[in-house]
């Protein structure tokens, strides 16, 4: 058999091969089980590491540190959770790790002088536009007033509202408490609101010049707006 038609049979053989023998053999060392955990994570893995990172170069080199922690840490996976979960768990903390070694300004997850909501809601504002953040404010925005959020909060928020972890994870994950995980997410949602609100304010205002700026009809013909 030649190494081509070899490689082929390997290859195959990776695409065929079932989570849970995948995670068996891997524990043994095989490199095709590997290949296959790979194939199957590496698109949602990858997805989490863009929505910290904020740009594609980043997100790849998280995603290839992730699985290289997943090669050396294999053999701590007990079964106690699916395995996507302990390995978005993995690639989390490697997230985190890359971001103390930066050391950027963060908000302390020890903070803890907002009210305790068990249900971390955020207070609306009777005076400003209902933002419930259900998909009402579109995606664009959502995504700019995310980058903008400080690293703690963002932080929580993608893990809680994006990723669906419950808080007892989230502190896990985070070494805190499940106190201090339902603070920074009723911060989070605050602050995101108060970001949202400002880029509704700004659009309006720019319509709003984009509309001044028309030509007005005068006696069948156009003149300029007055400024």
């Amino acid at each position: 058999m030649t190494r081509q038609s070899t490689n082929g049979s390997s290859h195959a053989a990776a695409a065929e091969m079932v989570e849970a023998e995948a995670i068996r053999l891997a524990r043994d060392g095989d490199p095709h089980a590997f290949e296959r955990l790979y194939k199957l994570h590496s698109r949602r893995v990858y997805s989490l590491c863009l929505r910290f990172a904020g740009n594609p170069t980043d997100a790849e080199d998280l995603m290839q540190e992730a699985f290289l922690q997943l090669f050396r840490k294999i053999d701590t996976f007990r079964g106690e959770a699916k395995f996507s979960t302990w390995l978005h768990r993995l690639a989390v903390n490697v997230i985190l790790m890359r971001r103390r070694r930066k050391r950027h300004p963060e908000v302390s997850l020890d903070a803890t002088n907002e009210p305790d909501d068990s249900d971390s809601r955020p207070v609306i504002d009777p005076g400003g536009p209902d933002l419930r953040l259900n998909g009402v404010i579109d995606r664009v925005n959502l995504e700019k007033a995310l980058e903008e959020l400080p690293d703690g909060y963002r932080e929580m928020f993608i893990l809680h509202d994006v990723e669906g972890y419950e808080h007892n994870e989230i502190a896990e994950i985070l070494d805190c408490s499940v106190g201090n995980s339902k603070s920074q997410l009723f911060k989070a949602r605050l602050r995101l609101r108060e970001l949202l609100r400002e880029k509704l304010r700004s659009r309006a205002r720019e319509q709003r010049q984009s509309a001044q700026a028309l030509p007005l009809p005068l006696n069948g013909r156009f003149r300029c707006a007055k400024a």
